[in-house]
């Protein structure tokens, strides 16, 4: 790991380097980033046919993602069960991305506000906020094509969440939306190749995926050159505000309200969940690729990396 950079400002057209190299010119992705945008983007309410019947015996989320999987409590299950607890975790998860969407959007706008409106990182971000909207919404359609509730996060979170993006540095939130992003995006990219799981999730999974894959080189790129150029005291508060939000987050990756839903016992199955080393195998993996980038560039110094830890998202 490199030593922590030094305090300083610098303009965009000053080359910059970190651990992973030299940055590319802010102006330079905004446009490649467009015109990915321009030949690779998708109207779901178009593109996927939301009035075709679900297919019986088919899965929501893949198995191997459920977050029973492989408990004693899972081998005791029905597959109609098992199944069905697939149905509410990815009404779950699609509430989840929704909350989490919202907030982004805030971020965004507010990363923007002081920013040259004529400029193609400017044009980008409105363009990705587009983008979120539409995934809203297709969340949300598919929420209802499952039959299962909404579930929102809870009021705590909901609230602290409202706190972290009040305070949230620039950097803060560029660390928080690859939080959101990378870890359901790996998931994703196992959900939409696989022919068990209903063909309107693979859908969903499919157009969400392509999209992302924008959203994180823009958060990537952006993070990077913020842990070079923010003051000493903003790259430390992103350290810790980055930590306390991967533990919210891993709390509330699956809401507990999915267990009653499907005739479990809530503590007997959250035991079970925090118990299980397939579990945490699963998180960790879809958070390996973030936390390695992450300790490159300097986040995961100090208490931020304890919290990390706390989450289970960090080995």
């Amino acid at each position: 790991m490199t030593s922590a950079p030094t305090d300083m400002t610098v303009t965009d057209t000053e080359v910059l380097r970190d651990a992973l190299g030299l940055l590319k010119d802010r102006e330079q992705v905004a446009e490649r980033l467009l015109d990915s945008s321009a030949r690779h983007s998708f109207d779901p309410d178009t593109e996927l046919d939301w009035d075709a019947p679900l297919e019986e015996g088919k899965w929501f989320w893949p198995p191997e993602l459920v977050s029973l999987y492989d408990t004693p409590l899972w081998r005791k299950m029905s597959l109609e069960q098992q199944q069905d607890l697939s149905r509410h975790e990815a009404a779950s998860l699609a509430s989840l991305g929704i909350w989490f969407e919202i907030i982004l959007m805030q971020l965004l706008v507010r990363h923007i506000y002081d920013k040259p409106v004529t400029s193609a990182h400017v044009r980008y971000a409105l363009t990705e906020i587009a983008d979120e909207c539409r995934h809203s919404k297709m969340f949300a359609r598919m929420i209802q094509k499952g039959g299962a509730p909404a579930y929102p996060v809870s009021r705590v979170h909901h609230n602290l969440a409202r706190v972290l993006k009040t305070v949230s540095t620039t950097p803060g939130s560029f660390a928080c939306t690859l939080l959101g992003e990378e870890i359901l995006d790996w998931m994703q990219r196992l959900t939409f190749p696989d022919e068990r799981v209903q063909t309107i999730v693979r859908g969903v999974t499919r157009i969400h995926v392509v999209e992302e894959a924008r959203h994180v080189r823009y958060a990537r790129e952006e993070l990077r050159r913020q842990m070079i150029t923010a003051p000493r005291w903003e790259r430390e508060l992103t350290r810790i505000s980055s930590g306390e939000a991967a533990r919210v987050f891993s709390l509330a990756f699956v809401n507990p309200d999915v267990y009653p839903h499907v005739g479990l016992d809530r503590r007997e199955a959250l035991a079970q969940v925090k118990a299980s080393g397939h579990r945490r195998e699963v998180m960790q993996s879809g958070a390996k690729r973030l936390t390695d980038f992450l300790d490159e560039i300097g986040v995961l110094r100090g208490p931020g990396r304890r919290l990390w830890r706390r989450s289970g998202l960090l080995a």
